[in-house]
Parts: structure tokens; sequence; C-alpha cells
């Protein structure tokens, strides 16, 4: 008999390729069509009107609302012309996903008629329901009302028929609700920060911006194989199944031939993504079977986390229109690599990067020297914060292994800039200075140029790795909003940043010359904070204890990382650079603990109800099929042509079989009903932190043993009658 399990994986390998339409036009003709960019706004807008929008956009100055509503005038009529008939605030809950409301331009005009209408204070600001998404107890039910208001420097787009304006989300009493407000404080505590100490370099820097490039990994499904899988559908992960006999292991998989399908996928994704201003750049195979990789050009930091949110959106609607489902989770399948979405950060000021190496001039590595310490300072006093920043239930499952960065947050620099700093540290006198080279490779092979080979190598085991010109934080998961990080990352370094700062101000006013200031706090700086430098292997026991010896956070609990967010240390930071108050730190961490428990939860209760309606039914159905088998064939050689020492000799393997059935299917049912017991004793507690510390040590560990051994009875009961499609169908249906 047939079972669904085979009736779509027959319907995925007839799937093909749709023919997607690719626009004539280059890109760079129609990258930014649905955006109201600069363009847009000098088409539309007056011209005092849009001088007031760009002082708005660089300076930060105080949009007033006659400049909104002659905005809003010009920003409709570019909507309804691109065929939008509704707008909406897109905004970022702490859901890591996004939200909107969509409201129509139109209101009556007086004569019982209509007239399109989009006002300065529709754009500016809306009321969403703050109770109705995660606040960690800042808004009761009946205390509803919440304001999103708009962010200038995202620029409005158009998606479909709405009209999309990027916003901040706060309660009523001010708290922020979502990621982008303390975001934006985040960034400006940086700026501040950091053209100060760029001041003593350079006294014409007005402006220091935090870039980002992020790495968004994912994996594809065939739909119809994803929806006969409950698991996936309802945790975004399988709870269980067994390795397929091949799956990375011989690395043919990396930077491979894109599958006709995925192709396809690729190109409308990306013709959608260019449209929306989100300048898409590199699409690859990643290592693991049916894993891929986006990756664009470096933005302003808001702006790319932006960028990010809607690409991510956009690219789970693409994916049904093609026959896929997208997997964002860190860990969709075991046995091979998870995804992560490392996020390249770098700063720059209005004339250059920050982070460039080798310098033009000594002075010029002086301030390289003094970025890449500062920055490191930041990570070394919150290494432990910053690894909260980017776990999760689900992150937690792929940190470690499979080339995911470890739990445990250090810094690979490469033996030039190591070289660079231990010169600084170990020289009693003033340092030289002197430029970092970039080495020339020459091949002998006559055919092959020169090659210009960087001045550090890449360690992939390290969670925060210097890469050139920027750090890449490889410890961030698929489906986080980048938001989460880069938070504790700019706040970090701005709080380095102001320390630096003060610390050389001191030092010049007891009489020190600014260099000689800036070299000894620097080299201080860089005794301090040698702990965070590593350039070994990550994934090493060794590691671990040498880690511990150096004072740097090991815990790998999800709930207690996430206490990092309240230490003294953590609240002084962002309290002091604005960024946070302690009322909405807190808050945030009980979203963090209602979100970990309602993970795990979920996950038992799919687990267990895929345990006792699919697996245990099935073994069983097939260990009757064997009983019968064994009960024949013993009415067979009980006729005298055969001895009944054959007749043992032919039933063993399958009573083998039953017996082996018959324990593991005994274990499953005993463990799920110590599963139901684990939860509902967790359930009982009231306090958010104690619950999911409760879950973390009492549920989580129950789901591996129910899975092992489900694993192994995948590998005994007949394929024909196995319920769920396999990872060999998941993984390699193209």
């Amino acid at each position: 008999m047939e079972t669904l399990r085979f009736q779509v994986v027959e319907e995925a390998f007839k799937k093909k390729p749709l023919d997607v339409k690719t626009p004539s036009d280059r890109p760079s003709d129609y990258f930014g069509k649905k955006v109201f960019n600069r363009e847009k706004m000098n088409k539309y807008l007056p011209m005092d009107v849009y001088d007031k929008m760009i002082d708005v956009m660089e300076n930060g100055t105080r949009l007033d609302y006659k400049v909104a509503d002659a905005v809003a005038k010009g920003m409709k009529q570019w909507a309804m012309e691109n065929g939008a008939t509704h707008y909406t605030h897109w905004f970022q809950p702490l859901t890591e996903g996004t939200a909107e409301k969509h409201d129509a331009f139109i209101e009556f005009n007086g004569d019982g008629g209509t007239v399109e209408e989009f006002t300065g204070k529709l754009l500016v600001q809306q009321e969403p329901d703050a109770s109705s998404f995660p606040s960690g107890g800042i808004r009761s039910t009946f205390e509803a009302r919440g304001y999103s208001a708009w962010d200038p420097t995202s620029p409005v787009f158009i998606i479909d028929d709405t009209l999309c304006i990027p916003t901040v989300f706060i309660s009523y009493s001010g708290e922020a609700l979502d990621y982008k407000a303390p975001l934006l404080r985040a960034l400006h505590a940086v700026n501040v920060a950091a053209t100060e100490v760029c001041h003593y370099f350079d006294p014409s820097v007005k402006k220091v911006t935090s870039n980002l490039g992020w790495e968004q990994e994912y994996f594809l499904v065939d739909e119809g194989l994803y929806a006969a899988r409950p698991d996936l559908v309802l945790t975004g992960r399988t709870l269980m199944g067994h390795d397929s006999a091949k799956n990375q292991q011989m690395d043919d998989h990396y930077f491979g031939n894109i599958p006709e399908r995925v192709a396809a996928f690729m190109r409308e994704l990306e013709i959608e993504a260019l449209e929306l201003g989100i300048p898409c750049k590199t699409r690859h195979n990643e290592v693991a079977p049916n894993q891929f990789e986006m990756a664009p050009i470096f933005e302003e930091t808001n702006l790319s986390v932006d960028h990010n949110m809607l690409l991510m959106s956009i690219m789970k609607r693409v994916a049904r229109k093609h026959g896929f489902r997208v997997l964002l989770h860190e860990k969709p399948f075991a046995g091979i690599n998870g995804s992560g979405k490392h996020n390249n950060w770098s700063l720059s000021t209005d004339n250059g990067t920050l982070l460039h190496a080798p310098g033009k001039t000594p002075r010029e590595n002086l301030r390289f020297a003094v970025f890449i310490v500062e920055t490191l300072m930041g990570v070394w006093r919150h290494n432990g914060l910053l690894k909260a920043s980017i776990m999760s239930a689900s992150n937690a499952h792929r940190l470690g292994a499979n080339e995911a960065p470890p739990a445990i947050i250090s810094s690979f620099l490469g033996r030039q800039v190591s070289e660079l700093l231990d010169h600084i540290e170990n020289n009693s006198l003033s340092p030289r200075l002197s430029p970092l080279t970039t080495h020339v490779e020459t091949l002998d092979i006559p055919e092959i140029p020169e090659l210009l080979i960087d001045n550090t190598d890449r360690n992939r085991t390290s969670p925060f790795a210097f890469t050139g010109n920027r750090f890449e934080f490889r410890a961030v998961g698929s489906e986080a909003n980048c938001a989460s990080a880069l938070i504790a990352l700019n706040s970090a370094v701005a709080e380095a940043l102001v320390n630096f700062k003060k610390h050389t101000d001191e030092r010049i006013a007891k009489g020190e010359t600014q260099t000689a200031a800036i070299i000894g706090v620097l080299r201080d700086d860089i005794k301090a904070c040698k702990a965070i430098r590593f350039d070994g292997n990550g994934y090493s026991d060794e590691w671990v204890e040498e880690a511990k010896k150096r004072g740097l956070d090991v815990e790998t609990s999800c709930p207690k990382i996430f206490e990092q967010y309240l230490t003294p240390e953590s609240i002084q930071m962002f309290e002091s650079l604005g960024v946070m108050t302690r009322k909405e730190l807190e808050a945030r961490n009980e979203v963090k603990w209602d979100t970990y428990t309602k993970k795990i939860q979920i996950e038992a209760r799919v687990l267990g109800d895929l345990s006792m309606n699919h697996i245990i039914p099935v073994a069983t159905r097939y260990q009757s099929t064997l009983i019968e088998n064994v009960r024949g064939m013993k009415e067979i050689f009980s006729s005298p042509f055969f001895s009944t020492e054959k007749a043992t000799q032919f039933s063993a393997r399958n009573i083998k079989l039953i017996e082996e059935i018959a324990e593991r299917t005994s274990a499953i049912e005993r463990m799920v009903e110590e599963l139901i017991d684990a939860r509902k004793q967790a359930n009982k507690i009231a306090d958010s932190h104690a619950k999911a510390l409760a879950y973390h040590d009492t549920v989580a560990p129950k789901l591996e043993e129910i899975r092992y051994q489900i694993d192994k009875l995948e590998l005994i009961v007949d394929d024909s009658l196995w319920p769920l499609p396999k990872y060999r169908e998941l993984l390699f249906i193209k």
C-alpha cells in the first residue's frame, strides 16, 4: 500500500523549475524601483522639503509635522502611481519577525463619496495594540496602547499593493518594545564616541557609521515533503530522523552547481530583492545538502537590518511559488551543518573606513590599532552579553559543531595584526607603526597571475574574527534579528571608546603629549583584553578549560546565558549610553525566558504526539507482521520434511527484530510519559526564569533521549511503512 510519504516523494521528483521572467534591463536599472529613495524624493518632493529630509536623514535633526505633511503628499502620489492602495507601519516586535497592519488611502469627502488621503500624522505615527506583542510585562492586556513612529533613515517601500513604512514600536509609557529603537540608540552612541576618538587623528571627521554585511544561510525543502513532516511545520526542525548514508561528508555540495529549480528560485528572489533596494551580491550552495546562502553588499547597519528582515519574508513567499519551503531554523537537521547569519561589522567615517589596514602612514595605523583594540575591549568586557545576544533555543543546537563557532566568545586576529599589537604592548618606547603589508604569492604556473594574500587568515571556529577590514560575528543564528547582536556589539564598543577617550584625556591633562597618551592607554588596553584573543581551535576541550582560566563566559544553558543582560555591568553600560533602561532590559529578559520555554514546550508536545500517534503504531504494525511471519514459518517447518533446528534458524532474525521493537517502543512510551510529567511540573512554576531553567534541565534532555530510540526504529521498520519523509528524501530531492 502506497503511503503519503511515497506520494509526496514521487511528486517532488516530478517538479520542474518555473519559467522565471528575467527583466530585460540591467539590475542597476531596476534597483530600488519599489523604494522611495533619494531619487524619488527629489522628484516628488518640493526642493526645500527634500533638503530638510536629507538633513533629518544625515544629521538627525527633528522632523516637524509641516515637513511630514509635504513628504506624505509626495509619498502617496508615488505609491499610488505604482499601484499601492494601502499603507502600513512595518515594525520589528520582540518575536524575531515583523508586524504590519494595513490601512487604505481612503476617507469620506463629506459629500457621501471618498477621497484618497494620507497625511503627515498618518505617516509619522500609528497606534498598534502593544499588549498583543511580547512586552515582558510592560503592557498588560487591559493596557493596550502603544505607538509606532516613522524611522526616516530607512526608506519606505512597496510590497504588492501596500506602502510599507519602517517604524520603531514603543509602549504608551515610552519603553521600546522592538529591536529598532534600541538599535538606533546604540548606533547613535557609537557614532558619538567614535567621532570623538577620531578627532585625535583627524578633526575634520563629522560622523562615524556602523556598517553591516550579513550572510543569510538557509535550507530549501520540497513543499510536499515539508507538509508531511509535522515537526518541520510546527517547530522548524526535524525532531527525529536518522542520518542519511550520504550527507555532506564528500564535500561535494559547497560551491557546487546550483540545482536548476533552486537557481530559478534564486533568480526571482534576487529580482524582487533588488527592486526593493536590497543589494544582493553573492549566492551559492552551502556545505550541507539543500543548504544555500545569499549575501548583500555592506550597508549602514540600521538599513541592513531592515533589509535582512525584509529578505527573510520575501524568501518564504517566493519559495512557495517554486514548490519549496525555506527553513531558517539554525539546526533543522541533526548531524549536518546548521545555518548561521554571519554579521560582518565595521566602522567608517565620512571620509574612510576605520578598520582597514594597511594604512598609508604610521598615524593611520595608530588609529587602526586604537579601533581594533577598543573593539576587543568591548568584546572582552561584555563577552557574556554578546553570547546572550545571539543565543536562542534554536541556535543552541547549532553552536559548537559542524563549522559553527563555539558558545564561547573569543576573537581571532591573524598573525600580522597580532604581531602589531604585541609590538605596541612590548615596546617600552613609542613603537614604530609601519604599515601592515599585503603578502604577494607567486605560483609556479606561468599563466596564473600573482595572488594578493590578505594580512589575516580566516578561522571558522572563531565567533568574532577579524577578516581584513571588518570583524565577522559568526555566532549569529540564521533566523535571528541581526539587531539583537548589533545592539550589544555597538554598545560595547561605544563604552570602550568612551573609556579610552576619558583615560587618554586624563594623561594629556597630566602633561603627556597626545601621541604618548594614546599609546599609553592603548598599551594598557592591549594587556587588559588579551584574554579575548585566541587563534587556535575553538572546538577543542582544551580551549574550554583555557577559556575558564581566562575568565571568559563558558555557560551553555540558554536561560542562564540570558542572565548576562541583567548583570550590573550590562545595565550600567546600556543606561549610561542611553540605549536601554533597567526596566526595558528586565522586560526583554522576561520575553527571552518565556520564548525559550514556549519553544521547548511546543517541541515536547509535537514529539510526544508523533511518538504515540505515528511512530509506535507503525512500529507495532510491522512487529505484528514479523510475528505472523514467525508463526507461519513454524507451521511450515513443523512438517516432517524440515527440522526444528532449521525453523529456529530461519525465525531467529525476525524474533530479534520483534524483541528490539518491543524494547524500543516500550522505552518510547515510558519516556513520553516522563516528558509529559516533566512538562507538567515545569508548568507549575510561575517565575519565568525558573520555568525556563526547568524546561532546559528536565524537559529538553528528554527530547534527545526519545529521538535516539525513534531513529533506531527507523533503521529496522519496513521502509514502505515508515510514515515520515526521511533525511535521504528531504535533503536530496531537487
